[in-house]
């Protein structure tokens, strides 16, 4: 399994925790790793090129600050150009069909806080239903996010425990060892006729 990983984060040198997830990913073979603030200062994302990149993948992460309940301002840009009506979704629309969408995802808060009773009021699968969504329309499967939580406040030990967590997930993935469908949010049904497919 081939595996793309986009990366945003408008302040990417300022978090140790983006530092290193974006570390460990860069270990695993079979993972092409694209910041996307520094590929496109300006927003002006290269579709085409995009594009491509995801017909040659099988499974495409976003890892980010979990911003104001939701990615920061590239990612949203990235999805509006990228995924493309008549590409993505839509009559014709089916380059996407059998591919895996994950959320990698950094916060500021512990997990206590995503719970009905915490401060934030819902659990973070129940926030990032407008990426679960996404890929359903696009024919993708969604996976499980991947959470450091507290991610200001963990310690160094905590913070190398979970990175290393980070690659053994994507390791197992890229090598097949892991099915992809095992991780599957709890209760998620896969879009009609999905069918997992190898990247080309």
């Amino acid at each position: 399994m081939r595996i793309l990983v986009l990366q945003a984060h408008p302040r990417a040198s300022f978090s140790i925790a983006q530092k290193a997830l974006t570390a460990a990913a860069r270990q695993v073979a079979g993972v092409t790793f694209r910041d996307l603030y520094a590929l496109y200062p300006d927003f002006n994302i290269d579709i085409g090129r995009e594009q491509k990149l995801l017909l040659e993948h099988d499974l495409i992460v976003l890892q980010h600050p979990f911003y104001w309940y939701s990615s920061p301002a590239i990612i949203k840009e990235w999805q509006d150009l990228v995924l493309d009506f008549g590409w993505a979704y839509g009559p014709g629309g089916d380059n996407l069909h059998g591919k895996n969408l994950m959320s990698v995802l950094t916060t500021g808060g512990p997990e206590t806080a995503y719970h009905e009773r915490g401060r934030n009021r819902f659990a973070i699968n129940d926030l990032l239903a407008p990426f679960n969504q996404s890929a359903h329309r696009c024919g993708m499967a969604y996976l499980k996010p991947f959470v450091v939580f507290e991610s200001r406040l963990i310690g160094k030990d905590a913070l190398a425990a979970q990175a290393e967590d980070y690659r053994a997930l994507l390791e197992g993935f890229a090598s097949g060892k892991r099915d992809p469908r095992k991780h599957l949010i709890h209760g998620y049904k896969l879009p009609d006729g999905y069918r997992q497919k190898q990247s080309t």
